[in-house]
């Protein structure tokens, strides 16, 4: 039992990990995007009509990225390059984001859905020695030649046969924080977030680093939104991403910006995200629309609770979170 919570735990904190990471870095550079929910959604139903229509998880999951950074380059570029409202225009993205994909999606409800083991086996199985190693009939990947790791009880289905993009929300996590704070690159894109001035004065491009920032996030959110349709629910329903955009912005906040403790906050809402599944599963007499509304209330909670500990909020707050940046002619 213990198992199979842990397991519908994994899956829904990956989109939860996966876009709040990318939004984690877009705020580092000063910049507050709040279309996250529009371009998970465009990643969702993007990537499931892709898929569809080619036959192939692969490009499906690549279209869905690219939706993703495309509808996060609108966004860069009315607010970095026109100097738009930040919060308006985000909004104003998740909106045409919810709508765009329900007219995108209407032919696609009731439609079998491809699942994401086709994107694993397409392209890595047919890699020399890597997909002999990993891959056997083009199923997930398989460690099972260590020792039969991926047979043990609880320990092989939980950390060895999940899909790639669990694994690959893990790799994001570390390859932000290490960038963030242990490259040059990672101390850039701070010191951008937090004095944009002073980084324009040193000659570094504040716009060029933003909009990157902003399509890096973007991309985490297509690719958020494909988990969705793709391995999650692998089948397109209208609003399917269900707020969980809103959820990933309030992750970054609950975790400080700091990536480590995104993984922590993206668990814990997972976890009450699946609660409502379990308990009626075992009979519990809570009203199902009270456990559905928990998830949110969660976030509400968190936020509260992190806005009265004023010290906390500022510790590693971005100086120049949405702040416009107009460089000198």
């Amino acid at each position: 039992m213990f198992e199979a919570v842990l397991l519908t735990v994994i899956t829904a904190a990956t989109p939860l990990l996966i876009a709040a990471i990318g939004e984690l870095v877009v705020e580092r550079s000063g910049v507050l995007n709040l279309g996250v929910e529009g371009m998970m959604i465009m990643g969702a139903v993007i990537g499931f009509a892709v898929a569809n229509q080619t036959g192939s998880g692969t490009v499906g999951v690549v279209a869905a990225i690219v939706a993703g950074m495309a509808m996060s380059a609108l966004f860069g570029f009315l607010v970095i390059v026109l100097v738009a409202n930040q919060v308006a225009t985000g909004l104003a993205l998740t909106i045409l984001g919810l709508g765009l994909s329900g007219m995108i999606g209407e032919a696609y409800i009731g439609v079998p859905g491809i699942r994401i083991p086709e994107f694993h086996s397409e392209i890595l199985a047919e890699v020399p020695i890597f997909g002999a190693l990993f891959f056997q009939d083009g199923a997930l990947i398989d460690l099972s030649f260590i020792k039969g790791l991926s047979d043990i009880p609880f320990i092989g289905p939980v950390f060895f046969q999940q899909d790639a993009i669990v694994y690959l929300g893990f790799a994001l996590v570390i390859g932000v924080a290490y960038t963030l704070f242990r490259t040059r690159v990672g101390l850039i894109l701070r010191a951008v977030g937090d004095n944009h001035g002073s980084a324009h004065a040193l000659g570094y491009s504040v716009l060029k680093i933003r909009f990157l920032a902003v399509l890096f996030g973007g991309g985490c959110a297509g690719l958020a939104g494909a988990y969705m349709s793709l391995a999650y629910t692998p089948q397109w329903v209208e609003n399917m991403t269900a707020g969980r955009g809103w959820i990933a912005l309030a992750l970054v906040v609950f975790a400080s910006w700091l990536p480590y403790r995104v993984v922590i906050g993206a668990y814990l809402f997972g976890a009450v995200s699946v609660l409502n599944l379990h308990a009626q599963a075992i009979g519990l007499g809570i009203p199902s629309q009270f456990l559905s509304s928990l998830p949110y209330i969660a976030t509400i909670a968190v936020l509260v609770l992190i806005s009265a500990n004023r010290r906390l909020t500022l510790v590693n707050t971005p100086a120049c979170l949405g702040k416009p940046f107009v460089p000198d002619r």
